[in-house]
């Protein structure tokens, strides 16, 4: 049952302190933009069924990874996927600290504030999250968000003779990026890796003469 109703005007403290951050307009030059690079382990991959594990994410200012800002949060496993533990590493009575969905949302709205969201096939992640906060009477996410799969298209020439693939895995870019895979399939790993890459992609955007913040953000 969820704590809170969406529908009620008794929205917790905390995500009223949230949604207050957006009152702030977004700064117009890139150094002056937060942005918050996350990524999610599950039971699967699907929104109605399945749960998230983990959340890991960065922050990157100034065009550089802020590694003393990190978000590295466990949920409590009501839902378990054996087949996917291969995958990311999680049993169910692991070793970990565990903390309970509502506690992960409280903790994760208080890191990301009004930041710019960038994750690596962004609509799955987002998709989990704001299930996660539905279940808990929460509104969607209000953050911009940005895919580092469909920037990393931009970068790319087309000519009749080479056409960008229709998607490129986070292993792709670490390899095109020369971006260690050590710590891939952990969630604060993964958001590392992709924040590098995004870091790469936008070094390359900015070579582009029509480049500029509203377009990116777009």
């Amino acid at each position: 049952m969820a704590l809170f109703s969406k529908k009620s005007k008794h929205l917790p403290a905390f995500w009223t302190n949230y949604e207050n951050r957006f009152k702030e307009k977004i700064a117009a030059d890139l150094n002056e933009i937060t942005f918050v690079v996350l990524d999610t382990e599950t039971t699967g991959f699907s929104f109605d069924e399945d749960r998230i594990l983990s959340i890991g994410a960065v922050k990157i200012k100034h065009e550089t990874i802020a590694v003393q800002e990190v978000l590295d949060v466990y949920l409590e496993q009501e839902k378990f996927n054996k087949d996917s533990v291969p995958v990311h590493g999680l049993l169910k009575n692991g070793q970990r600290n565990c903390i309970s969905e509502i506690n992960a949302m409280e903790q994760f709205l208080g890191y990301i504030g009004n930041a710019v969201i960038v994750a690596h096939h962004a609509g799955f992640d987002i998709g989990m999250l704001n299930m996660a906060l539905n279940r808990n009477g929460l509104p969607n996410l209000k953050n911009k968000v940005l895919d580092t799969g469909v920037l990393y298209k931009r970068t790319l020439i087309k000519t009749y003779l080479i056409q960008p693939k229709t998607n490129y895995t986070l292993d792709e870019l670490a390899e095109k990026f020369s971006i260690s895979k050590k710590d891939r399939h952990t969630a604060l790993g993964d958001a590392y890796i992709t924040a590098v890459a995004f870091l790469k992609i936008i070094s390359r955007l900015k070579e582009k003469r029509k480049f500029s913040v509203k377009k990116l953000l777009h």
